[in-house]
């Protein structure tokens, strides 16, 4: 199973409130049978209008894995299409002042991890971000801070959410596979599995 504790790496600001899902992944890209090119349809409204002054499309950024946001991160419909988008896009985990309640459920059901800091921290590491966007990065999920450059935050989330990502039990196919031999020895003896397979004979 796939454990997460720690993401390092670089982090992108992306400043503002109330950044709603179909800003993250418009509606229009919701129509693909799987999720594979949705990273590059990531905030495509937003990047058109800005033309090439949003932080997804400037130089200094390409290649962050943790994204800096600000209130309601994630808020309107509760398409699952928008954490996917940000996670092909290369996001591996969100550092934001808070999120909307299925959007959170979403990323952590693909292992992200979203944690949360206070306005004025979220405000100081999107401002390093700015100034140095090569500062190295670290979300440490088990000890809940957040290191960026020569700065360290604390940070939060719910015990039981960070239990699941740093045990592994966040990734239910994980799970599935690493049980193989128990969940065939349990099909074995249902009742139904073994009627069917009389039947079936």
């Amino acid at each position: 199973m796939s454990q997460v504790k720690t993401v390092e790496g670089r982090g992108i600001p992306l400043v503002g409130n109330d950044i709603d899902t179909d800003r993250i992944i418009p509606a229009r890209f919701l129509r693909c049978v799987t999720f594979d090119g949705l990273g590059e349809q990531a905030f495509a409204d937003d990047r058109t209008q800005t033309k090439g002054e949003h932080p997804f499309d400037q130089p200094q950024y390409q290649g962050a894995n943790i994204l800096v946001v600000n209130g309601n991160f994630g808020c309107g419909s509760s398409r699952e299409h928008a954490p996917q988008a940000l996670a092909k896009w290369g996001i591996q985990a969100i550092v934001g002042e808070s999120y909307a309640e299925i959007f959170f459920g979403n990323c952590v059901a693909i292992g992200i991890p979203c944690v949360t800091a206070p306005t004025e921290m979220i405000q100081t590491l999107q401002t390093i971000l700015q100034n140095n966007p090569q500062a190295p990065m670290r979300v440490d999920v088990e000890g809940m801070q957040v290191h960026c450059g020569d700065f360290i935050a604390s940070v939060s989330i719910s015990e039981g959410i960070r239990q699941m990502l740093t045990t592994g039990t966040w990734d239910s196919c994980g799970q599935l596979i690493a049980q193989v031999e128990k969940i065939q020895t349990t099909a074995t003896q249902l009742p139904y599995i073994q009627w069917g397979s009389r039947v079936a004979s």
